[in-house]
């Protein structure tokens, strides 16, 4: 899984990147004429492993996820470009990077604070309705 970018092969970087990034715009591509002929939305869901922050890359490199974090950083990047040159198209692209655990899955061991998947969800539909923020966070 590429946990260490000092030891990990090519192919487990690339691999990420593969799911990440390369998967999130063949899906768009695949979705393209849709999304353009209903002024559909692609809404994304991110890591916080993304955040381009200290404290996040000592956490990433302290527990061997820091191939996650450089390909939730690119994915993060790639929603950025996706909303800017699809809002011509009138096609919404937004993404909530989630920043702690969503109750009720296998991360979910009981401690500490969670989110609940209906927060995750009502969120989703607040930015499909307004159309208008392309990034937020959750935690």
């Amino acid at each position: 899984m590429a946990g260490d970018l000092l030891t990990a092969s090519a192919e487990e970087v690339r691999s990420l990147f593969d799911v990440s990034v390369c998967g999130l715009i063949a899906v768009v591509q695949a979705a393209l004429p849709d999304l353009r002929s209903e002024k559909g939305a692609v809404l994304v869901t991110n890591g916080g492993a993304g955040f381009v922050d200290p404290a996040v890359d000592a956490m990433m490199v302290e527990y061997g996820l820091m191939g996650l974090g450089i390909a939730n950083a690119a994915k993060h990047k790639l929603v950025g470009l996706l909303a800017k040159k699809l809002e011509a198209d009138g096609i919404y692209v937004g993404e909530i990077m989630i920043s702690g655990t969503i109750k009720g899955t296998p991360f979910d061991r009981g401690q500490g604070p969670t989110i609940e998947g209906k927060t995750v969800a009502e969120k989703y539909w607040e930015l499909y309705k307004a159309r208008k923020d392309v990034r937020t966070t959750l935690k």
